[in-house]
């Protein structure tokens, strides 16, 4: 039976997939983003899938592929596999997936209609993919007819991620029902014959001369239910999806029909309401005649209702806690203009077997009898409300956290009213709070949180920067923790992403809403990568593919993507799918000493940066990478960076090599300084990111006196052999490279998914550190309070400390 799969349904960031599911077989049809961590939180289990399918091959459908594939290599001593299925596009996917996916053995990609793709005639419109005693799956494609001065499809404008595919899912005809007086009337005993028959084989008589045939003893077959998936992403794809061939044999006004017998019993549409509720596209799917029709395309209403149930409850949980560094409460409340003329209309498209998709729907195909929709496994709904009521019932103590919290912020708003600038501020310290312990370098114990506010915290306005964690956990996606992105928010000056994980779209709309999120993507300075592992960029490619929709139209320039050369092998070889208007440049031209040598230099249109020829990652293992200089690529690639600095309001920022793995590096970013009110001259802050490494003297020179360091701590401190050998951080460490540093905050994040939740920490030091968590925002302005908050966030776990899905947990092949 057919099931919606609802990732992307609340954030409308990608497709919905479909799992087909029998006895022994299980198939998905598109694996957009987001899809481990949903079979994750409805426990299903994505090591028993044996094909996956793409009704397109773009970020929207395949986004999630990349992960899964890796974490499917990762499973048990071997790794496992899956089949892909898709159109000859699918070549151009698995080609740049493995720039990074290092073994080949692990994609097993199966592409189909390269004949007919190879034009735009076709003499064949589809093609069987599968065919055995289960299913028989066959594909029809879709191509685009973009309008040109000749009303004819233009060439010129296509893609290849385009096409789009129609699959038609058959299974084998019900046969009739045996008659036992016709069996005895042509001699046959009662026994084995009886069965050979009801298979299909034809027996000798038992009593007389002559063969006995299944169509003796047999009714009339039923020709076996069969289920379409309907992919039309645009009005231009509409023409050639309605002159489609062979569909005609399952049209009710048509000759093919009646002599097939054929019926189409469920249409399951993943086209947008755009395509779906247009006249041409209803006036098609009437012609089906009486079909339950799913319409699993984004819908309005589906948006207040959170696919991630466990995510919603924790986020919902901590901004009951801390609103003021958990704004996103998981639920938003979207209506449109005209509500009560779409709850209208939805109740009469149902009478006519239109039905809008929900998370978990099935359709039953077996046994006939339960043939039709199934609304059980539909998850209950909840609000806000719900979640918090629960809370207070299972933590009664947790109604006065609140109140507790709020006194820091307004005590800090006070202290900052009546403190000079450039004063010594105590800070109050928690009680939990123990001996410091012993720095990387050795050098002495600073006095307990005796710190002096930066000025440009104390100076600092609510829009001036805010770091907002998008995702905070390692390896692969999981129930709570969504893979590494951190967005740096400038307000005014727009923004910029360091690291960009699997489901970094749909994290921004869970923090800032469809729309909000859109403008979020639409203002991006930069978006930056720390190294090729995938769950620190795979998110990249729908980023980039939302961003030129956008803005396509619009003047604007590509944005600019840093990151290590193996990551300009995976866009340049993904760009031939979708159009991702970016300009790359390797993390190895925006080290410190060239990039304070190119910003001090008068830039011209003939000058040529002088570049380091060979830089090593203090630390690491002399690793020579031998740059040449810089190319005229590079050199544009330069001066466009240059002007992301200006419209972004900083000074600098430059990369850092650091350990972990080739081309792996950390970043500082400098903000300009600015005056106050007063007159006075204050530094611009600075933030820095670690990206993935073990504790290293370039990341701690690096984080000299840092506003904020935001530093990797996959393992907990008794895991360190683990660390060493993953070249990773504990918590400990990474606490003692902020403190050597004397950076000012500290904000551990990456942590390991065998702490789903909240990881384990020894809580010592904790004076100037956090932890993260998704959907947390850091407003400069709120430094202060930072470290206060922790003891009060973990009275929501306080009985929560390990891992309470640890035979779900694997780790991925690479990370």
């Amino acid at each position: 039976m057919p099931q919606i799969l609802g990732t992307g349904m609340d954030t409308q960031d990608t497709s919905p997939s479909i799992l087909l599911f029998f006895d022994k077989q299980r198939f998905i049809f598109n694996a957009g983003e987001g899809l481990q961590r949903f079979c994750t939180e409805h426990k299903i289990k994505l090591s028993k899938i044996d094909h996956i399918f793409l009704t397109r091959v773009c970020s929207e459908t395949a986004g999630g592929l990349p992960g899964l594939v890796l974490t499917l290599a990762g499973i048990g001593d071997e790794g496992m596999s899956v089949n892909i299925w898709g159109p000859s596009d699918l070549d151009f996917l698995a080609g740049a997936m493995r720039s990074f996916i290092p073994n080949r053995a692990m994609l097993h990609t199966h592409s189909f209609g390269a004949e007919w793709n190879a034009s735009s005639s076709q003499p064949k419109d589809s093609v069987v993919i599968l065919n055995d005693e289960v299913v028989r799956i066959s594909a029809m494609f879709v191509k685009p007819r973009y309008p040109n001065g000749a009303g004819s499809l233009n060439d010129i404008d296509m893609k290849p991620g385009d096409t789009a595919i129609v699959y038609v899912c058959e299974l084998p005809e019900i046969k009739g029902k045996f008659d036992p007086a016709k069996a005895a009337a042509l001699g046959l005993r009662p026994g084995p014959k009886y069965r050979e028959l009801q298979l299909g084989n034809s027996v000798q008589s038992d009593q007389f001369d002559e063969m006995v045939h299944p169509s003796d003893v047999l009714g009339p077959s039923i020709p076996g239910p069969a289920v379409l998936l309907v992919d039309c992403p645009t009005q231009y794809h509409m023409p050639e999806l309605f002159s489609l061939q062979s569909l005609s044999c399952f049209y009710e006004d048509s000759s093919n029909q009646r002599e097939s017998g054929k019926k189409v019993n469920c249409i399951i549409h993943l086209g947008p309401s755009s395509v779906t509720k247009s006249v041409d596209y209803q006036n098609w799917m009437k012609r089906f005649g009486e079909t339950q029709h799913i319409m699993a395309g984004h819908e309005i209403k589906n948006m207040e209702i959170p696919i991630l149930k466990g995510s919603a409850r924790i986020s919902s949980r901590l901004n009951f806690v801390c609103p003021q560094l958990f704004p996103s409460s998981g639920f938003w409340s979207v209506k449109p203009a005209n509500d009560v003329m779409e709850n209208d209309k939805s109740t009469s498209l149902e009478a006519c077997g239109i039905v809008s998709a929900q998370n978990l729907l099935k359709f039953h195909l077996r046994p006939y009898a339960q043939l039709g929709l199934d609304s059980a496994s539909i998850p209950s709904s909840f609000t806000y409300k719900d979640i918090v009521k629960e809370l207070v019932s299972e933590i009664p103590e947790v109604r006065e956290v609140p109140e507790q919290v709020l006194k820091f912020w307004q005590n800090n708003a006070n202290v900052k009213n009546i403190q000079p600038a450039g004063s010594l501020m105590l800070m109050v310290e928690e009680t939990w709070i123990g001996q410091k312990s012993a720095k990387l370098d050795g050098s002495p114990k600073h006095p307990r949180d005796n710190q002096e506010i930066p000025c440009c915290v104390e100076d600092a306005s609510r829009e001036d920067m805010e770091i907002t964690f998008l995702g905070t956990g390692s390896s692969q996606p999981s129930k709570y923790r969504n893979v590494s992105s951190v967005y740096i928010n400038l307000y005014a000056q727009g923004g910029i992403l360091l690291d960009c994980g699997e489901g970094t779209l749909g994290q921004l709309k869970r923090r800032f809403g469809v729309n909000g999120a859109d403008e979020a993507v639409k203002n991006l300075r930069c978006i930056w990568i720390s190294h090729i592992h995938a769950d620190h960029h795979t998110g990249l490619a729908r980023v980039l593919a939302l961003r030129s929709k956008l803005l396509k139209g619009m003047p604007h320039k590509p944005l600019l993507v840093i990151g290590p050369r193996p990551l300009e092998r995976f866009l340049s070889a993904y760009s031939t799918l979708e159009d991702l208007d970016m300009q790359f440049l390797d993390c190895r031209n925006t080290l410190k000493p060239s990039v304070k040598a190119f910003l001090s230099e008068n830039v011209t249109g003939s000058a040529t940066p002088q570049l380091e020829n060979t830089m090593f990652a203090p630390g690491s293992r002399m690793e020579n990478y031998n740059r040449k200089p810089a190319s005229p690529r590079d050199t544009t690639a330069l001066a466009n960076f240059k002007e992301v600095l200006q419209e972004s309001g900083l000074e600098i920022l430059y990369s850092v090599p650091v350990v972990h793995c080739p081309q792996a590096f950390g970043v500082v970013l400098r903000a300009t300084e600015k005056v106050n009110s007063a007159g006075k001259v204050i530094p611009g802050w600075k933030v820095v990111y670690s990206g993935d490494t073990r504790p290293c003297p370039a990341l701690i020179d690096a984080s000299r006196d840092a506003t904020v360091l935001i530093h990797e701590a996959t393992f907990e401190d008794s895991m360190k052999d683990e660390a060493i050998a993953r070249n990773h951080s504990t918590t400990k460490e990474a606490i003692e490279v902020g403190t050597s540093a004397g950076a000012y905050r500290i904000i551990l994040t990456h942590f390991s998914q065998r702490y789903p939740k909240i990881p384990v920490i020894d809580e010592v030091d904790m004076e100037k550190t956090c932890i993260a968590f998704d959907l947390m925002s850091v407003n400069l302005a709120d430094l202060p309070v930072l470290p206060k908050v922790l003891p009060h966030l973990k009275v929501l776990f306080k009985d929560e400390m390990v891992v309470e899905e640890a035979d779900e947990i694997q780790e991925a092949a690479v990370y």
